[in-house]
Order: C-alpha cells, then structure tokens, then sequence
C-alpha cells in the first residue's frame, strides 16, 4: 500500500521513498550502482556497459571535456558523477541529491554533495557551466522551476543537458497501462518539455529521440536473463515484486514500439548567448 500511495502522490517525500526502496532491486538487476535505463547496442549489450555507454553518451552531448563547474541535479548513488570524474579529472563536480542517504552511498574525494531540491539549487547565480539531469528531470515537480534555476545558475555560455523519459503526441494516461503507476515519473510529454525549456529563457540545440536503443533492448535483456535476474531478486523481495518488474518491462517495450513513450537527449543554451 505504501508503495503505491508513494507512486501516486510522487510528492518529494515519496520519490526518496520509492528509490530508497526500489533502487535495490536496479542494483541486484544489473550488478551495479547506475540507476540508468542505459544505451544499448551492439558492443554494449549488457546492463553496466549500456549504462556505462548513456553515461558517455551524455557527457560528450554536455561536452564535458571543456567543461569547469558541473552540477549533476538528481544524481542518485552518483556512479555516473564517479565515472565522468576517471574520464574528465580537470571538472569540479557537485552533485545535488534530496535524498540524503543516496548522497551518503556515493561519497567520493573530488565530488561535492549536496542535499538540496532540484527547484532551489544551492548556487550563486552564473557559477556555472554545466547543468545535467541524466534520468533525473522526470521527476522534478515542478519541472518549470528546475528550468528556471537553471537557467539562474548558468553562466550565458553554460549548457543545460537532459536525458528524459518522456511520452509522444497525443498519447494519454490511459495508453501507458501499468506504467501509469509502475513508471514512477510525472509522464511528462516531449511537447510539454521542450515548450518549458523554451519559455523558461533556453533555446533547444540538439533533439535526439534514443528511445529504440534504450527500452527495447533493456526488456529483451531481462527476458532473455529473467531467470538468472528473478533468483537474484527474489533473495531480497517477495515474488510480486519481480512480477511486476517483469509485465512493467513487457509494457515499456510496447509503449515504445507503439510510439507511445521514447526516450530524449536535448542540450540547451540560454537565449541571451550569441
């Protein structure tokens, strides 16, 4: 009951309570600490190098290579943070979480921790030049104030990066089935993202929808693995818990190929930039 009363109320409180008791279940999955869909292809076809592979996916889409000042809002048990850290040691990075105990899993020298909102970042306005959101946006409430700070926190050169779970065109609650609930995100639209992006003072410099290369082959890992995963599972949770994971993912894999959710990477530049 709790579980579901967390899903559907999605308020701050029940999103740290939905992760602190689910993102157990990603680690016993993939046998790793990203908490990612990850990027999936030929030379990555397996849990952590997919997700290792949407990591640096992302960080060549932020440009972190010329980056100073980074801040990863959402970060979660901040693996990815640790690995742009080994490929890119010059950035200073800080990682924003609410969810303090996520916050004190990753702890590492050379990443600053922050225990803050995504709608009040702890930042002097124009400090810095990157602002990340990797599979985090999705549950910011409201989205708009994450922009908005954003785009408060950014130097005009800064980039605004999101990688978002988002659902397409006219699809309505009804079509996402359980993933209404299981989906623990606000299901916000890429119509709807990209429109506040917009009027909140940033201008969209790249768009690519990833969507195939992440929920498709993700559901025919697990199907493919199921019984290896469900023993692993099922060592820790009862097995309602791993059913529902399992007809969770049969249910993405469908939305996604009936174009009812995709899976975007925008990278964003304050308007007033030239």
């Amino acid at each position: 009951m709790e579980l579901f009363l967390w899903t559907f109320r999605r308020n701050e409180k029940d999103t740290v309570n939905l992760y602190n008791a689910l993102s157990p279940v990603m680690q016993l999955a993939t046998g790793g600490s990203m908490l990612n869909f990850g990027c999936w292809s030929s030379g990555h076809s397996d849990p952590i190098s997919a997700q290792e592979n949407l990591c640096m996916v992302f960080a060549d889409l932020a440009e972190l290579s010329s980056a100073k000042h980074v801040v990863d809002v959402g970060s979660g048990l901040s693996a990815p943070s640790h690995l742009w850290q080994q490929k890119f040691p010059n950035i200073s990075l800080y990682d924003v979480n609410i969810n303090y105990s996520q916050l004190s899993f990753g702890k590492k020298q050379k990443i600053e921790f922050l225990n803050s909102s995504s709608t009040k970042l702890p930042f002097a306005n124009n400090s810095v030049d990157r602002v990340l959101a990797l599979e985090s946006a999705q549950h910011f409430k409201p989205l708009s104030d994450f922009i908005s700070e954003s785009k408060r926190v950014l130097a005009n050169s800064g980039l605004l990066v999101l990688a978002i779970p988002i659902t397409l065109g006219a699809s309505s609650f009804k079509d996402l089935g359980m993933l209404k609930f299981t989906w623990s995100s606000e299901h916000y639209s890429l119509d709807d993202v990209k429109n506040t992006i917009q009027s909140s003072g940033f201008e969209i410099k790249h768009e690519r929808l990833i969507g195939t290369s992440v929920y498709d082959p993700l559901a025919d890992y697990y199907v493919e693995n199921r019984d290896h995963l469900k023993k692993s599972i099922l060592e820790k949770y009862p097995n309602y818990v791993e059913n529902i994971l399992y007809k969770s993912i049969i249910k993405m894999k469908t939305a996604s190929e009936k174009g009812i959710i995709d899976y975007a990477l925008l990278k964003c530049t304050p308007k007033n930039y030239t």
